[in-house]
């Protein structure tokens, strides 16, 4: 097998006062969609923070790639220029006047001869090839200010489409859209996933979508209360665990 794409080993992060992730583990593999389920206030989007190195940890330790994040966030260029981010909100001054091919532009980075990921192609030829694969070549000359929800995530996914990725980070990433937009993200998601070779690390809400589309499940509340295929997850005992009997009896989980 080959070495994990992402390794998290006794993970602690301290918010204000208390700890919001205490002892969590796991790796992910290339190729594999990893969910992080729980209830609100768990830690998920602490724990992704702190994979990220946007917030620091307590303890523990995390490698990317088979490198050490260090304490302040920081990682080798090109390492970190694998990594993708997908947030659960979009958030920029819709004043300014920026257009769809020059926001995924900005996903090019420092493209150089001594930095390997640039594969001889320009940085037009890239956004175009990038916007194309999202089916969103048409919006190329639009203001990012005046897109939809789903075409700022068809967009989003462009940008990470720029250069060779390797790990995929999505906090929520579909909140907001409508019940078509969300599927048509989805679809679109795994077909890149498929065609790139993704690691997807990923927090979400929806259970029926992790049980049909996860390779894995991470339960979590503050720590790991189990991890595995999500036959063996999203059990009623372990949801229960995680959201409380009310929970499960409300849902009918089976």
């Amino acid at each position: 097998m080959n070495d994990p794409v992402l390794v998290v080993n006794k993970l602690a992060v301290r918010r204000e006062t208390h700890l919001a992730v205490q002892d969590v583990s796991f790796e992910v593999q290339a190729g594999t969609d990893t969910a992080i389920i729980g209830p609100n206030g768990a830690g998920k989007s602490t724990l992704i923070q702190a994979v990220l190195g946007i917030f620091p940890r307590q303890s523990g330790e995390i490698l990317v790639l088979g490198h050490p994040l260090a304490p302040k966030g920081s990682l080798p260029p090109t390492v970190r220029q694998q990594m993708a981010y997908l947030p659960q909100n979009f958030l920029f001054d819709r004043r300014i006047p920026i257009t769809v091919s020059e926001l995924v532009g900005l996903g090019w980075g420092q493209v150089g001869p001594q930095l390997p990921w640039g594969g001889g192609r320009s940085r037009h030829r890239a956004v175009q090839e990038a916007l194309r694969q999202v089916e969103a070549w048409y919006l190329r000359d639009q203001l990012v200010s005046s897109l939809s929800g789903g075409e700022t995530k068809r967009v989003l996914l462009a940008y990470c489409l720029v250069q060779p990725r390797r790990l995929l980070v999505l906090d929520e990433a579909p909140a907001g859209l409508d019940v078509r937009s969300e599927s048509d993200f989805y679809q679109l998601l795994y077909q890149l996933k498929r065609e790139q070779g993704w690691a997807i690390l990923q927090v979400s809400h929806d259970l029926d979508m992790v049980r049909r589309s996860c390779d894995r499940v991470l339960c979590m509340n503050q720590t790991i209360l189990c991890q595995g295929t999500p036959d063996h997850a999203l059990t009623p005992e372990n949801l229960s665990l995680a959201y409380g009997a009310e929970f499960v009896r409300y849902h009918h989980f089976c």
